[in-house]
């Protein structure tokens, strides 16, 4: 194995994560056409397709799948090592990959952003937000954002955020019209607006009272997977909706939106930083996990 053939597997690794030569590209700053000839290269090396090729797409094969998934922890490895090497020069660098979920990239990592560079100039943040669940080490991400129940067991998670909890809000019009709801069932037959995942369906909602837990999914006027457009939908008078706190206490605070049933929205753990156990971890990552402590006990 020679250097040439180390950072093609890299750049292969890096077109299999993308799905996409060009996503691929940007991120090792290339240009696209010879990270393809790189790649038609690499096949033709190695006797296999590891892509399929459309106008449109690009998925590993069945070979490419198993070639990622054995060369991953290695080339985490040697970067984790480059990084060691680095921090001996005192001042961590290099690049951080996160991956999170909406809610926790707004109200709890997008805060930390500009402090977090500010002290660390010479690393380059990326945060991914997406809703599915993914393997952070096949996917090239030093670390993931997730609650308590999605975390992996074989993890180290660390508490990003203070307590959280879900609001029902609806614009006072629509409490006017159709009346406060006094129990979850009401809202059975009130208009509302939903959460839907892909691949996982609408999100149903769950309330819990003096150990009583309750999971329903109600009729919905609006359906959409994006926070904003919700928020905007519930301040334009079409149903209550359920969210994080973090997205609408403003409003709620203004006056522009109404908060029901409460006592049946309690507090829960906020969101975890986790990575993959290592005897000494990436600095900048190392530096990420030291300024969310402080960060939060600063909060």
């Amino acid at each position: 194995m020679n250097a040439h053939d180390l950072r093609d597997l890299a750049a292969f690794a890096a077109v299999a994560r993308h799905r996409s030569f060009r996503g691929a590209a940007r991120e090792l700053r290339v240009p696209v056409s010879s990270l393809s000839q790189r790649m038609r290269e690499l096949e033709e090396r190695l006797g296999v397709r590891l892509f399929n090729r459309t106008t449109r797409s690009v998925a590993p094969t069945e070979a490419g799948e198993s070639l990622l998934h054995r060369i991953a922890p290695a080339l985490r490895e040697v970067e984790d090592a480059l990084d060691a090497v680095s921090s001996l020069q005192g001042e961590p660098s290099g690049r951080l990959r996160i991956n999170a979920p909406a809610p926790a990239a707004q109200l709890v990592l997008a805060p930390m952003v500009a402090p977090f560079l500010a002290r660390h100039p010479r690393i380059e943040l990326e945060i991914v937000v997406e809703s599915t669940l993914v393997d952070i080490v096949a996917a090239g991400f030093d670390a993931g954002v997730r609650y308590e129940e999605d975390l992996a067991q074989d993890m180290i998670a660390v508490p990003l955020g203070p307590p959280e909890r879900y609001r029902v809000v609806a614009a006072p019009s629509v409490v006017a019209a159709h009346g406060i709801p006094r129990e979850p069932r009401d809202l059975l037959e009130r208009p509302c607006i939903a959460t839907v995942f892909p691949g996982r369906g609408r999100l149903a909602w769950e309330f819990e009272k003096d150990g009583r837990t309750l999971r329903l999914t109600p009729p919905c006027r609006f359906i959409t997977n994006d926070t904003g457009p919700q928020v905007r939908a519930a301040l334009d008078g079409l149903g209550f909706l359920m969210t994080f706190e973090g997205h609408v206490r403003e409003a709620v605070g203004a006056g522009r939106l109404v908060s029901v049933l409460d006592d049946w929205c309690p507090r829960f753990p906020g969101p975890f930083l986790y990575h993959p156990s290592r005897r000494q971890p990436p600095p900048a990552l190392a530096a990420f996990v030291a300024f969310a402590g402080a960060w939060r006990q600063g909060r």
